[in-house]
């Protein structure tokens, strides 16, 4: 899997998984790819642009806004977005999700079709559509 960890997330955080699975994924922080203030709707026409690629973040407003909801939508992007609850924990606990649910992510990428996004729960080991 390629992964874009978005600016809601600290740099930290993606190159922890970036070393976790060096040699099976690529994982790689948007502020390290794109620049600061990149908008939602360049990064998402990048990405859609060279396919294959998974979005984690925290920002639900990808879900929400119109514009940037029709861009993710009709992209070849999947995203795992934290839920409200995780969104305001320490980097550590948002981490502690990513690692028991990390064999449903990876399973998850395989099964779905671009423009999916799901949310990762705060408890639980359900991954919920959005």
């Amino acid at each position: 899997m390629r992964i874009l960890v978005d600016e809601n997330l600290p740099p930290a955080l993606a190159r922890a998984l970036a070393e976790l699975f060096r040699g099976q994924h690529e994982v790689i922080h948007i502020r390290d790819r794109f620049g600061p203030k990149v908008t939602d709707i360049e990064w998402i026409s990048v990405l859609n642009a060279e396919g294959h690629w998974t979005v984690l973040s925290a920002d639900r407003r990808i879900s929400r806004n119109k514009a940037e909801q029709a861009a993710f939508r009709a992209s070849r992007l999947i995203a795992f977005i934290f839920a409200p609850a995780l969104q305001k924990g320490t980097i550590l606990k948002k981490m502690e999700r990513l690692m028991v649910l990390w064999p449903k992510i990876e399973a998850q990428v395989g099964l779905v079709q671009g423009g999916s996004m799901f949310e990762i729960p705060a408890k639980g080991d359900r991954l919920r559509p959005l």
